[in-house]
């Protein structure tokens, strides 16, 4: 690159309760560019654009637009400095229109002029072929003129840094192709597009530069030289082992034992849900799991894999299809019904889902309990039995607490999470869903949270690990399976997979 940069970020790091989300990382853009950032999820792709856009700041690094250093400490500052990201859950006013949405937060009073704010709407719906009724409103427009209308709103406010995260998430794919069109012609205009996306192909497609992140770490960044140089096979291959690691030959790992037997212990046949925004999550997904197997699903998408888990917990509806456990249809049961059933569901939300923290560990232990024996009697709580049960747990499952009155907030994340898991498992469930359980432990942790979920298979329970790890997939799965835009790509035995194969259909590659 010979020109100036429009933005460049050194030395970015960013931690969350302990979590490093972004590690020392290094990321530039030029005018004129399409620049991808491509990873698995939790990779810190968002989080590094929620850095250069003011809605997290740093805890270390720099950052430079046009060669100046510049504190962002919100949004609006982003904005000041022409850079504008359009997220991938829509922040529009669904009451207002158009035009309204476009002119919404403006101080200088010009355009609460709509016939200037209109003639300004049109000439830039000509240059980037961004046409849209101005005055229809945003709960009234399809997904894809409402995330016309976010990127217009970008534009609107003369942005140079248009950053777009997991823009093709919720398109079809003649308009994905479509809004590539844009990208293009916002790339010929001498702007700069950042695209935050866990789709190789696209990445591939549309992409001038490929930054590679894994692990909150900048694996590697491709140039447009480098890619060019390279056949698709052989720029997707390169870009998985960035992403996931060597890849080698076949699975390898300590699997649990495959001791299922005729009769699943539970069975979604052709089940359909739908996501936070309405549409169909998932599509007509139907497999079993049997006693003593763990079945691993392997999905980069974080809101599929929890819709697949609150699905089955309960939390979430199901659309069409039915949910069998033990031979009994438990379809529209509750998540209270279910978990009696002897369903238990370990949420990937350790903090906000899986415990109160401000309650001492006694008290979570019987959050889903404590009307029932030997923890209460007549309405009566026994504070007693619940102490001294925790405080079995505690010892079990070798957590670091000072004891049954500590807080949850005192404890580690890696702490919480196995308490987390310690309380689910404590009842001998007959199936166990855990989404991401060992995501952002250290190894130790990883380590035995694994061997517990090996142990519990090996005692007949039934386990579904929902995960993007695939070293976890191969390491304690019987079975393992892909979910990509809300189907089952693929389903097989272990010692069917490779890292290779599950990393491509996790990424939508699917090969003949």
């Amino acid at each position: 690159m010979t020109a100036q940069s429009l933005v460049k970020l050194t030395g970015i790091t960013k931690r969350f309760r302990g979590v490093v989300a972004n590690s020392n990382v290094d990321f530039d853009l030029y005018p004129g560019e399409i620049h991808s950032i491509l990873g698995e999820n939790g990779a810190g792709k968002t989080t590094l654009m929620k850095i250069l856009s003011g809605v997290h700041q740093p805890d270390a690094g720099t950052i430079r637009v046009h060669d100046q250093p510049v504190r962002i400490r919100s949004p609006r500052d982003s904005l000041k400095l022409g850079i504008g990201m359009v997220y991938q859950h829509f922040t529009l006013v669904p009451n207002l229109s158009v035009i309204e949405n476009l002119t919404l937060g403006f101080e200088d009073g010009f355009f609460l002029n709509l016939k200037k704010a209109r003639i300004k709407l049109r000439r830039i719906s000509e240059a980037y072929g961004l046409f849209i009724d101005p005055d229809r409103e945003i709960r009234s427009l399809s997904i894809r003129d409402r995330q016309r209308t976010e990127i217009l709103k970008v534009l609107f406010r003369d942005s140079d840094v248009l950053v777009l995260d997991e823009p093709t998430s919720m398109l079809s794919a003649a308009e994905a192709e479509s809004l590539f069109q844009t990208l293009r012609a916002l790339r010929q205009a001498g702007k700069a597009v950042v695209l935050i996306t866990h789709n190789l192909n696209e990445a591939l497609a549309a992409s001038d530069r490929v930054t590679i992140m894994r692990s909150g770490e900048k694996a590697a960044e491709l140039s447009n030289e480098a890619l060019a140089g390279l056949d698709k096979k052989a720029a997707s291959e390169k870009i998985l082992t960035y992403m996931f690691g060597s890849i080698p030959v076949s699975g390898a790992g300590v699997a649990a034992e495959d001791v299922s037997g005729d009769q699943p212990v539970v069975e979604l046949k052709r089940v359909e849900a739908r996501d936070s925004r309405g549409r169909l999550g998932l599509k007509h997904i139907s497999f079993g799991i049997g006693k003593g197997e763990i079945l691993g699903i392997a999905a980069i998408d974080g809101e599929e894999r929890r819709l697949l888990a609150e699905t089955i917990a309960g939390q979430q509806r199901i659309a069409s299809g039915q949910l069998i456990y033990r031979q009994q249809d438990i379809t529209r049961k509750t998540v209270a019904e279910r978990f009696n059933l002897g369903i238990s569901y370990i949420t990937d939300d350790r903090i906000n889902e899986g415990c109160v923290l401000d309650m001492d560990l006694a008290e979570n232990t019987i959050l889903k309990s404590y009307g029932q024996p030997p923890f209460s009697r007549w309405g009566i709580l026994n504070r007693l039995k619940i102490n001294s049960f925790a405080a079995g747990l505690i010892k079990n499952f070798e957590i670091r607490a000072a004891g049954p009155d500590a807080r949850v907030r005192s404890l580690s994340g890696g702490n919480i999470q196995k308490f987390i898991l310690a309380r689910g498992l404590s009842d001998s469930p007959g199936l166990i869903v855990c989404n991401s359980p060992t995501y952002g432990l250290d190894a130790k942790t990883v380590a035995f949270i694994r061997e517990l979920l090996i142990n519990q298979s090996r005692r007949g329970t039934a386990v579904l690990l929902l995960t993007s790890d695939i070293d976890e997939l191969f390491s304690v799965s019987s079975h393992i399976g892909i979910l990509f835009n809300g189907e089952i790509v693929g389903l097989m035995r272990r010692t069917q997979a490779t890292t290779e194969k599950i990393a491509k259909l996790m990424l939508g590659i699917c090969e003949s």
